[in-house]
This record gives structure tokens, C-alpha cells and sequence, in this order.
């Protein structure tokens, strides 16, 4: 599988990357129960397919229920296989979330990680905006207890999963090494500023490229919501693929993978017959290029 430059840090990783929200926290598009997350062995049983599949990310958050303490359980033995990178800000209190950005409840977030995961050290350590993001950055607390974990060798490298509103500020404030954004076919509102991060040598994460499940062919169930944009590009997609929803993945992560500017692509699945279905649609032969599906959706309002 391809490996990519993660920006300035040493780090290079799979175009693919592992989201490990699914595998702890009930999530998903489609079917009622559908989004119901697996047992602890089914989890684990999904981690080991990730990283005997050649990937070498796995992504997750404090905010993702079991999501953390699956991987430490699962994959601590496998350590050294693979680039971990976690989240902070957003914490888990199940069935909901909450959010402190305090010193305090950060530093204590980034040791509770580091017990969860069973691991010494965290390779890179994002916050997890949630609510008034531009005060997060502004109090200046969040990224102080960061560095000073970064001092202290228990996170390597810095990195943040913001909201558009504040994706500038973020690039523009040099203390992020790596940056996670929301973007594909479906929402390439974030495209300028994604090849602005990666002039400043800013690694790229990719959140959402499969947009949520509606370029999958989980869009079935929804393609009767005209009211929603989203659906809408999607039939004018599928129009060009004379109506094969298998190849939505194909054309959503070759576009992703023609951005040179993107280091990794988060896909998030407990299906080990979708997470493989991803990985071999990078090279699945469509009838049209991608050029002339983004074109095509390029009208579409």
C-alpha cells in the first residue's frame, strides 16, 4: 500500500489510515441497528484485519467510548506496527460526551490515554474541537498541557481535528504538526486551505472522505431525500456510473487520492468486507474519470 509523508514529522503512513470510532461507539449511516458497535472480540477481530491488511494508522478519540481501550487490549503487542494518533477536549461519558479544554482535564485526558492504549507514548495528539473552537485556541490552555506532554515524551507530535471556521487559525498558528479536516467530493469547501496547510510541510488527515456513508452504497436508503445537497451530487454520480452504487468508494477515494496534498484518508468501518472493499477500490477500474465526475458534480446545487 502506498505510504505517504506525514508533513514535517518522520513519520510516513498509509494513504488508508484506520478511524476506530465505529469499533467503540455506536455510529453509522443505513439500517436501524446498523450502527450498534461490536463486542470486544468482533473489535479486535477488526483491529488485527486493519493491520494484517498492511495499514499502519489507526486513529481514534477519548470521546469514542471503548474505542481506546479496545486498541490498547487488542494491539498493544503490535505497538511498533503501526502510527497511533488519539484526541483530546471531547471525552466519553456513555452514552453521551462532554468537553473541558482546561490544562488540567488535558493533561489528565493524555495520562488516561496513555493507560487505555497501553502504550508509552502516543505518536500524535489532536484536539477534538467542540463548542466556541476560536476560544479553545485563544485560552491557549489546550496546546500548553499538549507541549508539555510532547516535553515529557508521552505524545510525539501535535495536531488538531477543527471545524472549518477555525482551519486557518489552526494552520496559520504554527503550533500544529498535523491537521485533520472534513473533506471529500461531496465538500470541498476546505480544499484551498487543505494546500495552504500542506505548503507550510503540515500533514494532512482526511475525516469524512466516504462523506459520512453517502458515497457507499449505504446511500441507498436515503436516496429519496432530494431536500438534502448531498444526495443530490450523489445521483448525478451515480448517473455517470450507470447507476453501480459498489463503485461510490472507488470514485470517493480516488478522488482523495489524487490531492498529492493528503497524507492519509481515515476510514472508519467494523466490517472487515467493507474496510477491504476500500483498500482495493484505490484501484478499481471506473467508466468515466475522475475528472469528469468531479465536473459533473461541480453543478450540481
Amino acid at each position: 500500500m502506498e505510504k505517504r509523508k506525514l508533513g514535517r514529522t518522520d513519520l510516513e503512513v498509509t494513504f488508508i489510515g484506520f478511524g476506530a470510532l465505529e469499533i467503540g461507539r455506536d455510529w453509522g449511516l443505513g439500517l436501524a441497528g446498523n450502527q450498534i458497535r461490536p463486542d470486544e472480540e468482533g473489535a479486535i477481530g477488526m483491529l488485527d484485519f486493519v493491520l494484517d491488511s498492511g495499514v499502519n494508522l489507526i486513529d481514534t478519540a477519548r470521546a469514542y467510548h471503548k474505542s481506546e481501550e479496545r486498541i490498547g487490549r487488542g494491539t498493544s503487542h503490535r505497538r511498533k506496527e503501526f502510527i497511533l494518533t488519539s484526541k483530546c477536549g471531547e471525552y466519553s461519558a456513555e452514552p453521551e460526551t462532554y468537553y473541558d479544554f482546561s490544562y488540567k482535564a488535558i493533561k489528565a485526558s493524555i495520562e488516561k490515554s496513555l493507560q487505555l492504549l497501553r502504550t508509552d507514548v502516543i505518536d500524535v495528539m489532536q484536539i477534538h474541537f467542540g463548542p466556541q473552537p476560536e476560544q479553545v485556541l485563544k485560552a491557549g490552555e489546550t496546546v500548553a498541557a499538549m507541549k508539555e506532554a510532547q516535553a515529557e515524551g508521552k505524545i510525539k507530535f501535535l495536531g488538531a481535528s477543527p471545524p472549518k471556521a477555525i482551519l486557518n487559525a489552526c494552520i496559520e498558528s504554527g503550533d500544529f504538526d498535523i491537521i485533520q479536516v472534513d473533506y471529500s467530493l461531496l465538500n470541498r469547501e476546505s480544499e484551498e486551505l487543505i494546500a495552504e496547510a500542506a505548503q507550510k510541510n503540515i500533514g494532512i488527515l482526511i475525516r469524512g472522505g466516504l462523506a459520512m456513508g453517502y458515497l457507499t452504497p449505504k446511500i441507498q436508503f436515503h436516496l429519496d431525500e432530494d431536500a438534502d445537497s448531498r444526495v443530490r451530487k450523489v445521483k448525478k454520480i451515480l448517473e455517470l456510473l450507470n447507476g453501480d452504487d459498489k463503485l461510490l468508494p472507488a470514485v470517493a477515494l480516488q478522488f482523495l487520492k489524487s490531492n498529492k496534498n493528503i497524507s492519509s484518508v481515515l476510514v472508519g468501518s467494523k466490517s472487515k468486507k467493507h474496510f477491504a472493499e476500500a483498500i482495493t477500490a484505490l484501484d478499481k477500474q471506473l467508466p468515466v474519470t475522475i475528472d469528469e465526475i468531479t465536473d459533473g458534480v461541480s453543478f450540481v446545487e
